[in-house]
């Protein structure tokens, strides 16, 4: 088997989805700094996929898909730090937020 048909693609993804959704779905409040947190890991590596897809793009149409990638990939990547930070922000007392 070479690869994916656009069928078999679109169910895969349609399950990830899916999938995806339900989990996040019921998670606790609490946990959802660390979740944030573990996901950003994921982040770097749909980063890097679409770094070594953009890479082997042969053609305008596929260099430009393959651009777009990387950027909205960064875009998450960044986002999600930035995100995470905010949060764990949350979670210091006052005396901690004024360096004292």
């Amino acid at each position: 088997m070479e690869g994916f048909t656009g069928i078999t693609a679109l169910y895969i993804f349609m399950l990830a989805a899916f999938t995806g959704y339900e989990v996040i779905s019921r998670v606790p409040v609490i946990l959802h700094t660390p979740l944030m947190s573990g996901s950003n890991f994921v982040h770097g590596i749909v980063l890097v996929g679409a770094m070594v897809a953009l890479g082997q793009a042969e053609g305008a149409l596929q260099v430009t898909i393959g651009f777009f990638g990387v950027l909205l990939a960064a875009m998450n990547a960044v986002g999600g730090y930035v995100v995470t930070e905010r949060m764990l922000e949350m979670f210091k007392s006052s005396k901690e937020a004024r360096g004292a």
